[in-house]
């Protein structure tokens, strides 16, 4: 059976081939679709950087349409993030790639590993605007709001 899922995307270091965050996303989000099919993209924002990391961020949001449940999807997610070359390293510090799973339409998730709704998404307006774009009416289940009334309160 198939799930959605919004796609939470950030970059802010350049990678060899894609070249700068931006570009990183625009890659990524065509490299998904071996997760499952991309039904929406949100435009590319940036926004400044959080804790320890330097750099601007790039932004961007996807819904993807998969077989996947949540610990697959999650595991695929890490399987990219390692591919576009990220490494473990300090929370909110640099990186070329960061994945999050945001929000799902089987409502919530909770294991070791994985939440969902994304515990701290809520607060993010680099996460809420992109996601906003093409997932307004998507709600939180945790709140009841919609992607667009949490952007609003931001």
């Amino acid at each position: 059976m198939s799930s959605s899922y919004l796609i939470a995307l950030g970059s802010n270091r350049r990678h060899p081939i894609y070249g700068r965050p931006r570009d990183v996303l625009r890659a990524v989000m065509e490299e998904l679709a071996a997760l499952g099919t991309v039904s929406a993209r949100a435009p590319i924002i940036d926004s400044a950087p959080m804790g320890p990391a330097q750099r601007q961020f790039a932004n961007g949001a996807a819904v993807l349409d998969s077989e996947y449940d949540p610990p697959a999807l999650l595991a695929g997610l890490k399987r990219m993030e390692r591919a576009f070359g990220r490494r473990k390293g300090r929370r909110w510090g640099d990186r070329v790639l960061d994945l999050d799973i945001v929000l799902w339409s089987g409502g919530e998730w909770q294991s070791d590993e994985l939440t969902i709704p994304h515990v701290d998404f809520r607060e993010r307006d680099f996460v809420l605007s992109p996601a906003g774009a093409i997932a307004g009416d998507w709600r939180d289940p945790v709140s009841g709001l919609s992607v667009r009334q949490l952007a609003a309160r931001i």
